[in-house]
Formats: C-alpha cells, structure tokens, sequence
C-alpha cells in the first residue's frame, strides 16, 4: 500500500475541531550530530538511516497560529504573498490537518535564520505542529507531534524534543516507526557554537541536494555504513561524557555526508570559502590544545562543539560566535 501523508495524519489526530481561536507555541532547532542524509520514502520523509541531535534551546521558531477568515503568512513581521514558496510549503502542510473553510493567520518569529543550513524549517515545522496542538487540544503525545512533523520536514521529528535526541528510521511502510525522543541524558558544561558565515538562501535546497546525492554519488553508497558506526559511538560518548569521541565522531560524520555531496553529479558544494577557512581554524586550535570540533549541515554554516572550559578559548579565535547553551535555561511562551 501507498501511504499518503493524509492517511498518517488521519490516523493519528482524534477530531479536526478547534477547542480555541488561537494559540501559540515554540520549537528550538536542531544541530545533527549524526546527519539525516537519504530517504527511504519522499513523501511521508522517511530516512534511510537514523541520525541523533542536540537542540539549539533559545534558537528556533516561535508560532501563533489563530482562525481567520483568509490564510495569512507573517515571519518576522513580514507579510508573505500567497504564491511565495514559504507560504506554499507551510499551508500546503496545514491543510492535512484542518477541515476544508477553516484558515489560519500565521505569525511565525524566527530566531535563527531562514533556509542557510540552520534547520529553521525543523523548527518552523515543529513548532506550527506544536501550536495545532494546543489549537485544537489534541494533547498529543510526544512520539506522534514528532512523527506529524517529520511530514513537514524530516528532522523537524527532531525538534519536538530538547536536548540530545535519537530520529529512528523505522522500518514500517507507513513511517508509524519512524519518530524521535530525547535520550535520558544531559550535559550542562555542553556548548555550541554558531558561526552563521552567509544568511543568504541555499541555491540548492536540502531535499534536493538529497535525492541528487542518492541517485548520482557512488560514494553515497558508504553512507549507511558510515551511520551505523557514528551512531552507538555517539549514544556511548554521551552516556559516559567522553567529550573527544563525541567530537571526533560528529566532526567526521559532517564531512563524510559533505563528502558525498561534492561526489553528487553536478556537484553539490555548499562551503564557501569562510567555511574552509573556519575549519583550518579548527584544525589549528585543536593542535594547539584546544578541544573544539566542528559540524555543518546542508549550507556554508560552521557548527562548533566544545565544553564549558573551553569556550573563552574559542571565543578568542571566533568573537563573533554565538554561544548557545542546550541544557542552560530553554525558551518558554
């Protein structure tokens, strides 16, 4: 059977009657540690391996979502016209979960930016799931806000939760498998560092650097292999904060995906060359004793992870890095 995102969500949501006329929300971003890089199933975005997180805590979206008489799309206090593709891909979403008549007015306030390889549509999609909740007073659990998400944007499954979280692939067809949590463990000395090199947007999209990768690069082959290692190395270096593992691994896991990128035909670079330059940097500080690793995503953007102790170190070298906090104080509405 074919599964179509309608039938996941039919399945899931209890009634489509608003219990208020609006309501508000948040969801942080994400940072993979172990990167989400391949579909099994595009349409209900279910990935071919599963991948493990840590949220960006003050950094994501918040959304207010309330009924209206026409559809309505607000970011950051910009109106967005009906045919932008912002508004196309959110209430193209919406409309698996309202009953036909029924609009919305969107006010969505981003605090990281926009389609750079920073995971704001993880965030977007998380907290607009976040916020149907409470519209409509489903009190749904967890595991299936993160599974409705993950329709909207894979590891926006990803942003239901704080902290360090595990995406599951599944195996199930219809992806009722395929969700993530949080795992038990924290780690307050924890630090990430965001050098946002270029808000600008991607030429070329996550999804389809994605599907390009899997259908041209012959090196996407070692990916899967390259996941299975990374991901109980990651569970173990968290569980027993073994800071240097957990560094090492995400470090090599980023640039392995990159490197199946740049394999992509055409290729697919998303580094500029601030980026380079930023990860020499790295390479440097870390001979220099410095224990600080970098990661990156989908776009030009430098991930930094280090410790507590570490941090006046790295702000020397980066002084316009941003320092967030995963399990310092969170944002609350």
């Amino acid at each position: 059977m074919n599964f179509k995102p309608r039938d996941i969500v039919d399945q899931i949501l209890p009634h489509r009657t608003p219990a208020q006329n609006q309501a508000k929300a948040y969801a942080p971003a994400n940072i993979a540690l172990c990167k989400y890089w391949g579909k099994r199933n595009e349409t209900l975005k279910l990935p071919l391996t599963g991948s493990l997180s840590v949220s960006l805590a003050e950094l994501g979206t918040h959304m207010q979502c309330r009924i209206a008489e026409t559809d309505r799309l607000e970011i950051n206090g910009q109106m967005q016209a009906a045919d932008s593709k912002a508004f196309r891909r959110l209430f193209s979403f919406l409309e698996l979960f309202r009953e036909p008549g029924t609009h919305f007015h969107i006010q969505s306030t981003n605090t990281i930016p926009m389609a750079a390889g920073l995971a704001s549509s993880a965030s977007a999609f998380a907290s607009a799931v976040n916020c149907l909740n409470l519209l409509y007073g489903w009190e749904l659990s967890d595991r299936s806000r993160s599974i409705l998400s993950r329709i909207g944007s894979g590891s926006a499954s990803r942003s239901i939760c704080a902290g360090f979280v595990e995406w599951y692939c599944g195996e199930q067809p219809n992806g009722m498998d395929s969700y993530a949590e949080a795992l038990d463990e924290t780690w307050p000395a924890f630090r990430i560092g965001i050098l946002c090199l270029s808000d600008a947007e991607k030429a070329v999209s996550s999804g389809v650097g994605m599907q390009r990768t899997m259908d041209t690069a012959v090196l996407y082959q070692s990916w899967p292999t390259q996941v299975a290692r990374d991901l109980p190395l990651l569970r173990r270096s968290i569980q027993d904060k073994d800071f240097e593992c957990l560094g090492k691994t995400a470090e090599q896991n980023a640039m392995a995906m990159h490197a199946t990128m740049i394999a992509a035909w055409p290729p697919i670079l998303y580094w500029k060359p601030e980026s380079i330059r930023t990860l020499h940097r790295v390479q440097q500080l870390r001979a220099e004793g410095v224990a600080v690793y970098a990661t990156m995503d989908a776009g030009p953007n430098v991930k930094l992870v280090f410790l507590e102790p570490s941090q006046s170190d790295v702000q020397s070298a980066f002084p316009e890095m941003q320092v967030v906090q995963p399990f310092g104080s969170t944002c609350q509405d």
